[in-house]
């Protein structure tokens, strides 16, 4: 009965948020330049990981610091830097 309530609102909510994007005339203009930040996090992550200039020092990909750095661009891959090299 709560997995069906749960279904139903995301079905809902879905379906009102591709409405109010549509309605507002955003278009998929917003989802390209979205899709361009999300390429561009994980690309200066793997840049990270790879590039071998801090050792013994991986960023794990996964939509956290994703999500973060794509927030916060170029910032964010330093501020994963910094807190993994004070926390871990």
């Amino acid at each position: 009965m709560l997995r069906t309530v749960a279904i139903s609102v995301l079905i809902i909510s879905s379906a009102l948020l591709v409405l109010i994007v549509f309605r507002k005339r955003l278009g998929l203009a917003w989802l390209s330049v979205f899709g361009t930040h999300l390429i561009l996090a994980a690309l200066g992550i793997y840049i990270v990981n790879f590039s071998g200039a801090v050792s013994d020092l991986h960023i794990p990909l996964n939509p956290t610091t994703i999500g973060a750095v794509t927030i916060l661009g170029l910032p964010g891959v330093a501020l994963l830097l910094g807190l993994k090299l004070t926390l871990f």
